[in-house]
């Protein structure tokens, strides 16, 4: 394989290496990563196919839930089958601009499953503080505009970065010390003055880490004090066990990127698989156990997973 072509500076293609110093244990590592990957499938594309079919569930939290369903197939897939690649073939020649399209792909969908939560979060606090003007406020057409305003900042935010990548010299090698072609990775090749790539993907990951997760605070703080003005305990319980999913998500959206972000700083000097590991947790995670948090606390979902598996015993 060449390193460049006569026509341009990138190279035709990457190598991805996988996670350096485990290349040894990568078919190990590939049993748990399927096995998080084929869960992440089911669970998402059952929760999709029962939203759809139920006419119950076409509601706006069910709405939201299927958008997080959607996002999490397309980021979990956007990755894991070339990251199996690597681990069971030993296959790590990707493409320059498919390259591209994965990292826009994953960077992309992580800010809309980011907007996702914020909306549900919005959504909660409707139901909760407003619930007479539930139904008046959240409307098909405003989840219409969520959505479109979620998929608009994402795409707005990443379309930048590839054609950014796309003009470097690539003078210090092909080979991608990752899994999957991550923005800083990719940089880390160029030569050049790469400060804006830098600059642009550390000031993006904050403000959609801190801004949405501030407002997801700000929103559940007004809940809680809704809960807490509830005549009855049981009201109070009821109220706020409608939110318990919906925490469950965020906690597993936002905790690897919090401990990822923290082991940056903390630990900048741990050897590069740590930060690898976590970076594979923080995509395998969130699509694996968000169809099971939903399954397990929403009553309708349960049922009608319960009734599919019952009707093919009888």
């Amino acid at each position: 394989m060449s390193a460049s072509n006569t026509t341009s500076t990138h190279p035709a293609a990457f190598l991805l290496m996988g996670i350096p110093g485990l290349e040894h244990l990568h078919i190990w590592i590939s049993i748990p990563s399927c096995s998080a990957y084929t869960l992440a499938l089911l669970g998402n594309c059952t929760l999709l196919l029962i939203i759809q079919a139920e006419a119950a569930l076409h509601e706006p939290m069910y709405l939201f839930l299927a958008m997080l369903a959607a996002i999490d197939l397309v980021l979990s897939s956007s990755t894991l089958p070339k990251m199996l690649a690597i681990f069971w073939f030993r296959d790590r020649e990707i493409n320059f601009f498919a390259c591209l399209v994965q990292m826009f792909f994953l960077h992309s969908f992580s800010i809309m499953e980011s907007a996702v939560l914020l909306a549900m979060a919005f959504d909660r606090y409707v139901a909760i503080c407003k619930p007479l003007h539930y139904t008046t406020v959240l409307t098909g057409s405003l989840i219409t505009k969520i959505g479109m305003a979620a998929v608009a900042r994402a795409v707005t935010l990443m379309t930048p970065l590839p054609f950014l990548l796309r003009g470097f010299h690539y003078c210090r090698g092909p080979v991608i010390a990752h899994c999957y072609c991550e923005h800083m990775a990719v940089v880390r090749l160029a030569c050049g003055d790469t400060r804006f790539n830098n600059i642009y993907g550390i000031a993006v990951a904050m403000l959609i880490v801190v801004l949405d997760l501030l407002f997801v605070i700000l929103s559940y703080v007004f809940i809680l004090q809704a809960v807490l003005q509830l005549a009855s305990q049981e009201a109070r319980y009821k109220a706020f066990g409608t939110c318990v999913s919906h925490i469950g998500a965020i906690l597993a959206f936002y905790t690897p990127v919090v401990i990822s972000s923290v082991m940056h700083r903390v630990a900048r000097h741990a050897a590069p698989h740590v930060h690898i590991l976590l970076a594979n947790f923080y995509l395998l995670f969130p699509p694996m156990v968000n169809p099971i948090i939903y399954g397990v606390k929403t009553k309708q979902i349960r049922e009608r997973v319960l009734g599919v598996f019952l009707r093919k015993d009888v």
